[in-house]
């Protein structure tokens, strides 16, 4: 009598995130390279197209836990496309691509001080 169990639906748009897979830095870099690696492509990440918006919700994405990750991809809207954030596409269909640095820090990494 009755159902036995109950899933939520899923949007089949969007992939549960991951974490990226553990990658190395063609040299070891310091935290603060890394850092200003990370400022330097989401200043300029916008002016190679989709909207400002999206790519705000993808660096807050990006920098926050993986939890808190997917509702903010849930919730602008984002089409992930690989499930650790490397390809993604807003509602237009526009495509943004996020390198594996803004996403994770290289095995490589040198943690200063």
């Amino acid at each position: 009598m009755g159902c036995a169990g109950s899933t939520p639906k899923t949007d089949d748009n969007s992939k549960k995130l991951k974490k990226p897979k553990p990658w190395k830095h063609n040299q070891a870099i310091t935290t603060t390279q890394l850092k200003q690696m990370r400022d330097e492509f989401w200043d300029t990440a916008p002016h190679y197209g989709g909207q400002k918006e999206i790519w705000d919700a993808l660096r807050a994405a990006a920098e926050a836990e993986l939890s808190l990750a997917q509702t903010i991809v849930d919730s602008a809207g984002i089409i992930v496309s690989n499930s650790d954030m490397t390809i993604c596409y807003d509602e237009r269909g526009a495509k943004y691509e996020l390198p594996k640095y803004v996403l994770s820090e290289p095995t490589n990494l040198i943690r200063e001080g």
